[in-house]
């Protein structure tokens, strides 16, 4: 049996780990509720054991290469200091890495959990056979990651891909990070609840009403149902979500021109809710998209000539793939196992 590697997703809410083999194979995989409230000692005690116990479990099988962590954080790449975590209170300016390698006593590699889930599609998923491209993660908020040559894009200081702060509304909603109208404002799924909640204290929206007082968990995925049925309230922020995505995706198209773009995240499973929007945004406002865009209609199921799109022919044999992730929620466990062995 080939040797294996650890691969660790940390989030907010759940702690996965998994024992990956070094050609891909999954092992074991372990899922753990994350206690944020008891502190970062016992999210580390919890996580070091589940390694512990999976590295004794299939040691004599193969060697043990190392462990890699996603985190969703800012990370200093050269100390392996996590920075600041809106997911992780209390962890800012904290040691992680050396923590976590004093308690296994093996190589720990941290990374940011946008970077793990690219690394995880770019071994083994959508873009196994690409060297040039983006990752876009739509979740609470929104992540991002860029690979150049088959590597990571760190920028000037590890934050490269901050892809959730681009303006898209230059007056629009207040963000965590202090800007007004950022994309993760508009485009991920607390932006979906949000703009709920808002039209139903419009009064404007009583079927979107009805069903957030009888779901006491009313989230993206219940406004996705309620989108897919036909009710024209969700409909109508799904809508948003696909332009402001779209106004996203075309800035990233523009200033990258890269061969892929990959879109994951839990939000990625109502695809089929933004993406005509998404396309048809992407196609009037970006030069470079409309010159290079795929002739097949699946990927981009609103092709008329509009904005952009009407000012250049399409004319490029490269291009740009725009597309939903592969590997699900596994992404950033396989990115994350692979780090130790590249």
């Amino acid at each position: 049996m080939p040797d294996f590697s650890i691969g660790v997703d940390l989030g907010g809410t759940n702690l996965r780990i998994a024992a990956i083999s070094t050609d891909g194979q999954l092992l074991e995989k372990i899922t753990l509720g994350v206690k944020v409230a008891l502190g970062r000692d016992h999210v580390i005690g919890e996580m070091c054991d589940a390694i512990h116990r999976l590295t004794e479990q299939y040691r004599g099988s193969g060697r043990f290469v190392g462990a890699g962590i996603g985190v969703p954080g800012i990370i200093d790449m050269e100390t392996g200091m996590m920075r600041k975590s809106a997911n992780l209170p209390g962890w800012s300016d904290y040691p992680v890495r050396d923590v976590i390698e004093r308690r296994l006593g093996a190589r720990v590699f941290l990374e940011n959990d946008a970077n793990v889930a690219a690394l995880g599609e770019k071994w083994l998923g959508a873009a196994r056979d690409v060297d040039n491209m983006a990752m876009v993660t739509l979740g609470t908020g929104i992540g991002g990651a860029i690979i150049l040559n088959g590597k990571l894009f760190y920028g000037m200081n590890g934050m490269a891909g901050e892809f959730g702060h681009v303006t898209v509304e230059p007056n629009g909603v207040l963000c965590g990070c202090g800007n007004h109208g950022c994309a993760e404002r508009y485009a991920s799924a607390t932006a979906i609840v949000r703009m709920a909640r808002e039209a139903i204290d419009s009064g404007q929206a009583p079927a979107l009403a009805k069903a957030a007082s009888s779901d006491a968990e009313f989230s993206a995925k219940s406004i996705y149902n309620l989108a897919i049925q036909g009710n024209e309230d969700a409909q109508r922020i799904y809508h948003r979500f696909g332009v402001a995505l779209g106004m996203l995706m075309a800035d990233l198209v523009n200033v990258l021109n890269l061969d892929m773009f990959v879109i994951g995240g839990g939000v990625v499973s109502a695809w089929d809710a933004f993406a005509p929007t998404m396309f048809a945004e992407l196609r009037e406002r970006s030069l470079v998209y409309a010159a290079t865009a795929p002739d097949d209609p699946k990927s981009d199921p609103l092709s008329k000539k509009e904005g952009a799109s009407a000012w250049i022919p399409n004319y490029t044999r490269k291009k740009t793939i725009i597309t939903q992730a592969l590997l699900g929620s596994d992404a950033g466990l396989y990115g994350a196992a692979r780090i130790p062995t590249s």
